[in-house]
């Protein structure tokens, strides 16, 4: 199939997710990443995050989803010899992609203005912590204390009571969110030098995009001018069909019905809660409100009489919008998952699949299929090749502890 960004090279000197995450996905796209490594690997390389097995059934998890298609060859660019190979590899590339800090982009010479300066077409692309400007640019993050921590989204998810703030729902989440925002930035870039001819330096930071996705939120507190936002109770909500209830086997249906009053009678129909409909306390969107504790105690009953499978019988049957709450484990069965092919099969080529999710972006109604993530070093000598050494030149490389 045909992929948007096939044509388009990148090289990438990045470690750990964020970054390689949206060099993952250009790669999904069509891009040619090719990862630089240093001799060690990628630290994210077996690394163990929160309890997770580093690797199951043979695969690494966090590398195969981050890294997914790219070619990797190692480079030691603290040695001079080293930068020399990365800027042969820049000389035709279209973006370089990078989350080193500044000290060490300066130190390598690799920092935006000696890319720029050698190569005044490429796109520069950067992944940060904390953005490029003020007093902590030069400090880095990580999702769990930037993102998440610091960026709010911890204290916003978090009820007032509890002792410690909940933690990010998996590995890399905020990574992967940042990842998607980098990568339409890279897009826009490449669109905008393909028109005009001029190629921009893209910057997205953790904090930033965490900002992004609370941006209501944010909008609210400044103009309040107050710390935090208030985290109603179940029963203090305004609306009773905007709210969450559990089923008779321990499961939960989420119910988002906005227009309440249009969908009311309808759902008490449906649920055969003829008592419910015909409730004066609850007949309008006002008495429900008024009434909101009343209300969800009752709603609260009404669906602890029932299963999950029954809900969704019964609420199949209404107009209103609904959906289950569903475990990560059991995506993998839904139908709408299945028809748009979000889990993918990634072929290994030695008997052994991956199932995947794809990225997000699909074009002309096709998902865009994924492949493995590399071995370490595992293209250092085709792409050496490609740049014009030969055999003797690859050697004296590896004898010089450049490649390994």
């Amino acid at each position: 199939m045909n992929r948007p960004l096939e044509g388009i090279k990148i090289v990438e000197v990045a470690m750990w997710a964020f970054v390689p995450a949206c060099g993952g996905i250009l790669s999904d796209m069509g891009a040619d990443v090719i990862k630089i490594e240093p001799p060690t690997g990628d630290p994210l390389r077996g690394l163990q995050i929160g309890g997770m097995a580093t690797s199951n059934h043979g695969f690494d998890l966090s590398w195969e989803n981050y890294n997914r298609g790219k070619r990797s060859i190692t480079l030691d660019l603290k040695q001079p010899e080293g930068v020399a190979v990365l800027y042969k590899l820049l000389a035709d590339a279209d973006v370089f992609l990078t989350n080193l800090l500044p000290a060490a982009r300066q130190k390598m010479r690799i920092d935006v203005e000696d890319i720029r300066t050698q190569f005044p077409s490429i796109i520069y692309a950067l992944g940060s912590g904390l953005g490029r400007q003020g007093p902590e640019a030069a400090k880095g993050g990580y999702d769990s204390i930037t993102f998440w921590a610091r960026g709010g989204v911890a204290s916003s998810i978090t009820p007032e009571d509890e002792e410690f703030p909940y933690g990010q729902p998996g590995a890399a989440f905020g990574d992967c969110a940042s990842a998607a925002m980098l990568a339409g930035g890279v897009a826009a870039a490449l669109a905008q030098r393909a028109m005009t001819g001029k190629a921009s330096v893209v910057d997205v930071s953790l904090l930033g995009a965490s900002m992004w996705l609370l941006q209501r939120g944010i909008t609210q507190a400044t103009i309040d001018n107050v710390a935090r936002l208030p985290r109603p109770r179940r029963d203090e909500v305004s609306n009773p069909l905007v709210n969450t209830y559990r089923t008779s086997d321990g499961r939960h249906v989420a119910l988002c019905m906005l227009q309440g009053q249009r969908y009311w009678a309808g759902f008490c129909e449906a649920a055969g809660a003829d008592d419910l409909a015909a409730d004066p306390r609850f007949t309008t969107a006002a008495l429900r409100a008024k009434n909101i504790t009343a209300c969800t105690a009752a709603l609260d009953s009404l669906f602890a009489g029932k299963t999950l499978s029954s809900w969704r019988g019964i609420l199949a049957r209404q107009e209103g919008q609904w959906d289950a709450v569903q475990h990560v484990g059991e995506l993998k069965d839904d139908g709408q998952v299945l028809a748009n092919h979000y889990l993918q099969p990634v072929e290994h080529g030695d008997g052994r699949r991956l199932d995947m999710v794809s990225v997000p972006m699909q074009f002309d109604g096709t998902a865009l299929p994924s492949r493995p993530a590399p071995a370490l070093g595992a293209d250092s000598e085709a792409i050496l090749t490609s740049l014009g050494y030969d055999e003797q030149g690859i050697i004296d490389l590896k004898i010089a502890g450049v490649v390994f």
